[in-house]
C-alpha cells in the first residue's frame, strides 16, 4: 500500500476515534532529514502526544513496522501519573502514546511524517478537537539526540514549506519518563 493510500486508511481510522484533522494546505512531504532504514531488525522506541491517546494510538497501531503500541503520560513533574491526577492538569503530562518499532522496516522520520499527517492537527494549542488541557497538547518527546534532531528539522521544514495554514505549534522535549495508562480500580473496557 501506498503512504498516500495509507494515509486515507488512517485518516479513517482518525475519524472513527472522533478526532480532528489538520487541514494542510500541501500534500504532507516526506522529511528531507532522515536515518536510512537499519541494516538488522531491532527495536527502537518513540513517544508522541496529540490528544487523546486512543486516537494516536489507533493510528499507530496500523502502521507497517510499529511492534507494539501502548498509551500513557509524559511529559509531567510528577513522579508518577494515574488518569485521576492527569485530568486535573495539574501535572503538566500529556496523553501519550509510546511506539516500539523496527527501525529495519520504518524509520523514525516517516514516524513523524505519519504524527504531522493523520495523528492529529499539529497547529491546536493545549487541545484537540473538542479535548482541551495541557494534558491534550501536541508533543514529541525525544528519546536521544538523533530523534530531537528529526523532529526540530522536521517541523522548521513543514513550517518553511507553509504545509499548515498556522504554525505548528508542537512541543518537542525530553522524554523523561513515560507511564502506562492504568485503569481507575474496578473500570474496565469491553
Amino acid at each position: 500500500m501506498t503512504f498516500i493510500a495509507s494515509r486515507f486508511v488512517l485518516a479513517g481510522a482518525v475519524l472513527a476515534a472522533g478526532m480532528v484533522l489538520a487541514a494542510p494546505k500541501l500534500p504532507i512531504p516526506a522529511p528531507s532529514t532522515d536515518l536510512p532504514l537499519a541494516k538488522q531488525s531491532g527495536t527502537e522506541t518513540a513517544v508522541f502526544a496529540g490528544g487523546c491517546f486512543w486516537g494516536v494510538q489507533s493510528v499507530f497501531q496500523r502502521v507497517k513496522g510499529v511492534v507494539a503500541t501502548t498509551a500513557g503520560y509524559s511529559g509531567g513533574s510528577a513522579n508518577t501519573a494515574t488518569y485521576r491526577q492527569v485530568v486535573t492538569e495539574t501535572t503538566g503530562h500529556a496523553e501519550s502514546v509510546q511506539v516500539v518499532y523496527d527501525p529495519s522496516r520504518i524509520t523514525y522520520g516517516q514516524l513523524l511524517r505519519i504524527f504531522f499527517s493523520v495523528a492529529h492537527d499539529p497547529t491546536q494549542l493545549n487541545r484537540q478537537g473538542p479535548d482541551v488541557g495541557t494534558s491534550y497538547r501536541s508533543a514529541i518527546f525525544y528519546a536521544n539526540d538523533e530523534q530531537k534532531r528529526l523532529a526540530l528539522a522536521y517541523v522548521q521544514q513543514l513550517d518553511s514549506q507553509k504545509v499548515f495554514p498556522r504554525r505548528i505549534v508542537t512541543e518537542i522535549a525530553p522524554l523523561k519518563a513515560f507511564y502506562r495508562r492504568r485503569l481507575p480500580p474496578g473500570l474496565r473496557l469491553l
